[in-house]
């Protein structure tokens, strides 16, 4: 057990004004992602902190991530399109995703009911991931380097930009691709990733 996983419990990830306040996220799932990293740990995964939320690896590569979001609480697959889903429970963040899948919990009791067949999925998971598996991108879009360094590097920015309309995601790609220096696009994709994480366009206010 990750002692930073602790922190987290018990101050939420740090990325909004409510961190370290009785009004976190974290506070309202607290014993639904305590099992669900029970669960995780009981698969052997390695536990890390990543993105302010706990992180589940094997050899180093991200499989899975637990986080607590306004309406529930959430299991996040990195690979998740790949897996089988025999009981079709699997979710996807947006409509757009191509790549994560979630399940969704809202109290401890489906937790405990599902442990099983979570275990099963979990292992499917580091199976793929294993196995060096990838996803095929879609060429419809040349995403830029700097944009795409950032989606690999935040699930949830990558989950909220994947669930954008088609239209505004080819309209991020062309500003952030419309500047000559990296610099320039490294910095045209950090001042939209709040716009981005509210699943609004280039031109929404």
């Amino acid at each position: 057990m990750n002692p930073k996983v602790d922190h987290y419990f018990a101050v939420g990830c740090g990325r909004c004004p409510l961190g370290g306040t009785p009004d976190c996220k974290v506070h309202n799932w607290t014993d639904v992602l305590k099992q669900l990293r029970s669960i995780l740990l009981d698969c052997g995964l390695t536990e890390e902190v990543k993105w302010g939320v706990p992180c589940y690896t094997v050899d180093g590569k991200n499989v899975i991530l637990i986080s607590a979001l306004k309406e529930s609480s959430v299991m996040s697959f990195f690979k998740g399109s790949l897996m089988k889903d025999p009981y079709d429970i699997l979710e996807k963040p947006g409509e757009n995703s191509r790549v994560g899948r979630q399940l969704s919990f809202t109290n401890l009791e489906k937790v405990i009911e599902l442990e099983t067949t979570l275990k099963d999925y979990i292992k499917e998971a580091i199976k793929i991931e294993k196995a060096g598996l990838k996803v095929e991108k879609d060429d419809t879009l040349d995403y830029p380097i700097e944009l795409q360094q950032k989606l690999d590097e935040d699930p949830a920015l990558n989950a909220a930009f994947e669930a954008l309309t088609p239209g505004r995601k080819r309209g991020y790609v062309i500003y952030f691709s419309g500047a000559k220096q990296s610099k320039t696009r490294t910095s045209r994709v950090e001042k939209y990733i709040p716009k981005i994480l509210a699943g609004k366009g280039f031109h929404d206010r």
